[in-house]
């Protein structure tokens, strides 16, 4: 009898205190992922592979599905920025000045549901060159330097995910952005800049990046130190756009 129990307490903690030993880990913070290093190029080769399988196979199946594939695609990518900003709270390290989901990527991903939904041309333009002038950024040079835990998987999947996404809805859903998507996504970053001055002049914080660089090495190093940056990339913003639309505009030249 007395062995009995034995096994069944043994089963019964063995799977319990796995899930709690996971759980450590996976929540522990941090600082061992470099980027330029094998872990940073492991990772985005598989984003590639990740993003190039879902296009290739959704492109092949019926609209309906590929809605269903795209929503729930867009919809994981949300909820990444909601478990992660939950867990920041639950842990008790919730900060206001840093953990509101009001960083760009943050807020484009709980956003792009929307675009996913409605498949909105305009809500398409202003999105395509935010995400591939800001959030590739993040994949190239990121500022996360957690390493196979929660804010390592949330960075990665939301990073790359919006980036997936928005080839996703030009492949998929066969939208296009036109000479004009320029002008409405520049448009749309000024909305939001100024919406992020006011936050960060209430708050004291630097969503966005408007008070300070950020503390990772990116392409705002190569503009000088606050207020000179922020002025720099509106003055560039335009013509980076314009690079971006530029295979789009020589391929509606040539057919």
């Amino acid at each position: 009898m007395g062995d009995k129990r034995s096994e069944v307490l043994l089963r019964t903690f063995l799977p319990v205190s796995f899930i709690l030993i996971f759980m450590e880990f996976f929540l522990e913070e941090n600082s061992t992922f470099k980027a330029f290093s094998i872990q940073h190029f492991w990772v985005v080769i598989l984003c590639i592979c990740f993003g190039t399988f879902l296009i290739l196979f959704t492109k092949k199946q019926h609209k309906k599905f590929q809605s269903i594939i795209g929503n729930i695609f867009a919809f994981s990518i949300a909820l990444a920025v909601v478990l992660g900003t939950l867990i920041k709270i639950y842990k008790g390290n919730f900060n206001f000045q840093e953990d509101l989901p009001l960083h760009l990527c943050s807020f484009l991903a709980l956003a792009i549901p929307v675009l996913s939904v409605t498949k909105n041309f305009v809500v398409y333009e202003v999105f395509f060159f935010l995400i591939f002038a800001g959030t590739l950024q993040s994949i190239i040079t990121p500022d996360e330097h957690n390493y196979l835990n929660f804010p390592f998987f949330r960075y990665w999947f939301v990073h790359a995910g919006l980036v997936i996404f928005m080839l996703f809805a030009t492949f998929v859903y066969n939208m296009r952005p036109t000479i004009k998507s320029v002008g409405k996504s520049f448009l749309g970053m000024q909305i939001y800049m100024i919406l992020m001055f006011a936050v960060n002049y209430f708050l004291g914080s630097n969503y966005f990046y408007t008070n300070r660089k950020p503390n990772a090495t990116t392409a705002l190093d190569l503009f000088g130190d606050w207020p000179q940056y922020v002025f720099i990339v509106e003055l560039l913003v335009i013509p980076y756009f314009l690079l971006i639309y530029l295979p789009f505009y020589l391929s509606r030249k040539k057919n």
